[in-house]
């Protein structure tokens, strides 16, 4: 009787551990099968996001153009863009480049997409969307192009149109602050339509019972988007804007397009900089120090957003 009592305890205390361990197996397996999922995306990002920041922190060390043996160059090219006047102008243009365009993008959008997120009917909501989005979608080479056409200051369409109310013809591109006007212009109108989805989806995450609460409570028009619409979109704001200011610091394609860094350096930008140092001068080196230089400026910048975003983002 002693051993029947004795082997029914041994198997009471057995069971907990046998489920405990066919848990630890299962949590192995789930282990397993999530890091086989994330392992292309992470193998991924060290190809070609990871490796190729540290070479370029290794190689913005060295004088190299490509034909002869790199030499160690220690800081020099570092000290040498610090006082490289057109590396300078650049990072200026950027920066204020960065300044207009993200504000601009950011406005239009967000008017567009209270604008929709207004009574209007599903299918004309479908096709502003639509339409909205749709320049994301191309090339920005060839948007550039088309736009170099139609701002041309002798046979463009839009001197041509301003022409008909008896507007002078405008050097839209053949002057400093109409060629900056143009590549900011242009940048908008291609990229808002990222941001302006970003904040149809916030938008709509909103619970309309919040609105109703407001109006009853007499908060209305720019009053109620003030007060409640824009502290909770706070959120959306910010993605939309971290993402806006790693992209604007990033622009090239517009300006090398439109203006080609001119007149002048009025229109020059980091990444352009980048460009002709190493694929025109083939000073690998400096280029690659450039790069690093705008790399830790982004990641500055981004920083003191989620640094700011403490104090104004609201979650809810």
């Amino acid at each position: 009787m002693t051993n029947i009592r004795m082997a029914g305890l041994r198997t009471r205390a057995a069971a907990p551990a046998a489920a405990t361990a066919r848990r630890s197996a299962r949590e192995r397996g789930t282990r397993l099968l999530a890091a086989l999922f994330l392992a292309p995306t992470v193998m991924g990002i060290v190809v070609f996001t990871v490796v190729p920041i540290a070479g370029s922190v290794v190689l913005s060390l060295f004088h190299w153009n490509v034909i002869d043996p790199p030499g160690f160059a220690g800081t020099a090219n570092y000290r040498e863009a610090f006082t490289d006047s057109t590396v300078l102008v650049s990072f200026r243009n950027t920066l204020v480049f960065m300044v207009f365009a993200v504000a601009a993008q950011l406005l239009i959008a967000l008017a567009l997409a209270l604008t929709l997120h207004g009574r209007m009917p599903a299918w004309l909501r479908s096709v502003f969307r639509s339409a909205f989005f749709f320049p994301l979608v191309l090339s920005a080479v060839s948007i550039s192009v088309v736009m170099k056409y139609l701002f041309n200051q002798d046979f463009g369409v839009v001197n041509w149109l301003i022409g008909l109310v008896g507007i002078s013809p405008v050097p839209w591109l053949t002057s400093e602050r109409g060629a900056t006007a143009t590549v900011v212009l242009v940048y908008v109108w291609q990229q808002f339509g990222f941001s302006f989805l970003l904040f149809v989806g916030g938008l709509n995450n909103i619970p309309k019972e919040i609105h109703e609460a407001a109006a009853l409570d007499g908060a209305t028009g720019l009053r109620k988007h003030l007060a409640v619409t824009l502290p909770l979109l706070s959120p959306t704001l910010l993605v939309a804007s971290v993402v806006g200011i790693i992209n604007a610091l990033q622009v090239f394609e517009q300006p090398y397009v439109l203006t080609d860094s001119g007149p002048g350096d009025s229109t020059r930008t980091v990444v352009m900089v980048i460009y002709e140092k190493a694929f025109e001068q083939l000073r690998f080196g400096e280029a690659s120090a450039v790069g690093v230089l705008l790399f830790v400026l982004i990641m500055a910048v981004t920083a003191l957003q989620f640094r700011l975003s403490r104090r104004f983002v609201h979650y809810q």
